[in-house]
């Protein structure tokens, strides 16, 4: 394409709402740009990794372009780049200014472990990229050593503080409760949120294929989490949370308090019935449920020239009613890092 992206206005492509088969209007697509992470989180991606993909399996950035071009024609309005984590892929600027280019495009999110922030959002805002959400799963050195399995001197107040200069808000920090590895610090979390004008996410922990020892019996509920920190600093209120986003967290905030505390609980409350979202793959596989086992090919016909809508249609209306998680079974995941969560 010779470094540039066509607008869906551009293409001979049959405009077709994005709905599924339960009426669910899908605007929300999830990218996972590679499947390699600098980390090796405990409940994310086995110690060893796993057998990365291919080079040249990998969708080009022009062709991710493509993709959310043909799909902004039918009502794509919202884009989150994921991993693995996305910031390891080099020059992921000019993805995010392809992105842009399209202007039904509403809102371009970025889901990071953090590491390369402080380097890289200047960069990435200068691009077009509006928001971020950072994975920190403790505050402290040492435990998110043992956590990520990794010593790359994160800090996730660096990182949250690097984003906020770069104007790229609202910053979301995102933390996987585990009993006994992290639970403890949830009310320190909470307490970010009187000062900082962040939105604390709580996401109770998804024991997913071969990560044991994740089990059940670490998932700590979200009903508990919030009795903790109300029990420690006061009255939650419930709130809508940032002006921006497209998850599914419930969000409360303390009283006089900057920013929002929000709970993720794919274990206790399911939501999957306001589900907006679908996930594009490194190799160009849309899934149409996080933990479903139906996905569809789109990187053969783009390959091949041909317009991706019936091959959307067709993955939409074969998307499942609700995921089977709590029956632990996860779509022939290993791993959380093969999606991007």
């Amino acid at each position: 394409m010779g470094g540039s992206i066509g607008t869906a206005r551009d293409r001979d492509v049959r405009v077709t709402t994005l709905r599924d088969q339960f009426g669910r209007t899908i605007e929300y697509l999830r990218i996972s740009v590679t499947d390699k992470c600098n980390f090796r989180c405990r409940y994310c991606m086995p110690l060893e990794g796993l057998p990365w993909l291919p080079k040249a399996d990998l969708l080009t950035y022009e062709e991710i372009g493509d993709v959310v071009s043909q799909l902004a024609s039918m009502g794509l309005k919202r884009i989150r780049i994921t991993g693995g984590e996305p910031t390891i892929r080099p020059q992921l600027d000019t993805l995010i200014r392809f992105i842009r280019a399209v202007p039904e495009v509403e809102d371009i999110a970025l889901s990071t472990n953090g590491v390369k922030l402080p380097e890289l959002a200047p960069s990435l805002a200068a691009a077009g990229l509006d928001r971020v959400n950072i994975s920190a799963d403790s505050l402290r050195r040492d435990r998110i050593v043992a956590i990520a399995r990794r010593d790359l001197g994160f800090e996730p107040i660096a990182a949250a503080r690097a984003a906020q200069a770069a104007g790229l808000g609202p910053i979301k920090l995102n933390v996987v409760v585990m009993r006994g590895v992290n639970d403890d610090e949830v009310v320190d979390f909470a307490r970010l949120t009187l000062d900082n004008p962040w939105h604390v996410r709580f996401i109770e922990l998804m024991p997913v294929g071969s990560l044991e020892p994740m089990t059940e019996e670490m998932v700590v509920p979200s009903d508990e989490i919030l009795a903790r920190i109300q029990d420690a600093l006061g009255t939650l209120t419930s709130t809508a949370g940032p002006a921006r986003g497209n998850g599914p967290a419930a969000y409360t905030q303390l009283q006089g308090a900057a920013g929002t505390i929000g709970v993720i609980t794919p274990m206790t409350h399911t939501y999957c019935g306001s589900c907006n979202r679908v996930r594009l793959t490194a190799d160009g596989r849309l899934r149409t449920c996080l933990f479903g086992d139906h996905e569809v090919d789109l990187r053969a016909p783009l390959r091949a020239g041909q317009p991706l809508a019936p091959f959307v249609v067709q993955a939409l209306a074969e998307k499942p009613e609700a995921h089977a998680l709590l029956s632990r079974r996860v779509g022939g995941l290993r791993a959380l890092s093969q999606v991007g969560g």
